[in-house]
Formats: C-alpha cells, sequence, structure tokens
C-alpha cells in the first residue's frame, strides 16, 4: 500500500506505516532529552517540513487553493487514505485566523482525557501545509482539545507575513 504522496512503497515487506506507539515513544524520549519546549520546538519544525514537502508532492504549492479545497486535499493526504497523521474536518477563516478541526491526531492518541499534551509534529505539519498551499507564513497554536473536552483538536493560524 503506498501512501497518497508515494508511487512506490518504500518498504516492500512493512509498507510504509509504522506504530503509534513507536511515534509516542519518539516524542516522549525527545521530551526527555531536550526537554519540553526544546522538543514541542524540534517537533513543530520537523512537522512544517513534512507538510511543506506534502503539498509540494501534490502539485499544490502556492497555487492559491480556497480554503475549501485545501481541506479536502489534507483530508485526503492526511487521513485514512493518506498517511494517517490526522483527519481535518474543516479548515475555515475565522475572521483572518484559519482555523484547523481535526481529530485523531497522531500527538493526541493514546493520552488520557484530561492530558496537558498539546499537537507539536501535527500542528507543524498542518502549518507547513496551510504555508505551502496559501503562500503565506503562519503561526499556529492549539486552542482546542480533544483531550480536555473539545470535539476537536484545533489549530489556529495567524497570517505573519
Amino acid at each position: 500500500m503506498a501512501t497518497a504522496t508515494a508511487t512506490h512503497t518504500i518498504r516492500p515487506e512493512l509498507g510504509d506505516f509504522s506504530s503509534i506507539v513507536c511515534f509516542k515513544a519518539l516524542v516522549t524520549g525527545t521530551e526527555e532529552a531536550l526537554g519540553e519546549k526544546a522538543a514541542a520546538i524540534a517537533l513543530i519544525a520537523a512537522g512544517r517540513v513534512r507538510g511543506k514537502q506534502l503539498v509540494q508532492e501534490l502539485g499544490m504549492a502556492e497555487k492559491q487553493v480556497s480554503l475549501e479545497e485545501l481541506s479536502q486535499i489534507l483530508q485526503k493526504a492526511l487521513g485514512s487514505e493518506g498517511t494517517r497523521l490526522c483527519i481535518v474536518d474543516r479548515i475555515v477563516d475565522d475572521n483572518n485566523t484559519i482555523l484547523v478541526y481535526c481529530r485523531e491526531t497522531i500527538c493526541s492518541s493514546g493520552e488520557v482525557a484530561g492530558s496537558p499534551r498539546n499537537l507539536t509534529y501535527t500542528l507543524g505539519a498542518l502549518q507547513g501545509a496551510l504555508e505551502q498551499g496559501l503562500g503565506k507564513r503562519l503561526r499556529g497554536k492549539q486552542i482546542e482539545s480533544i483531550l480536555r473536552g473539545g470535539t476537536h483538536d484545533v489549530v489556529a493560524f495567524e497570517v505573519i507575513s
């Protein structure tokens, strides 16, 4: 099974996917080694690079697509038909702030209710994809969490240039 962006399977026997358990161990090990803040910076940056690559691979870089079209592209590329990073339910412009409503994010998976865990890699991937797709520089911040009673993990992106 190939990902939504790859034309071939990266690993012939195991396929293109790894376990969430291993990803979460990478996150917590990075936090332990670097500290929580430095790890968050590194994970967001890594996600941002991946998000930009994804949009480039899909041929959508800086084509000035609408948020609705970008939402559909990311639903497919990041959801069950793609890399399975998360499900993007919708992307909306709320008074010049771009809100991304997602769920089943890799960052929140396996966490207990009330956990203080925030999106890092997922936030970065969404930011990179939006920046590349919209041709704008953004600053993202998680404003709602499924872990803390929200219906979605919601990230607000402010346009900074």
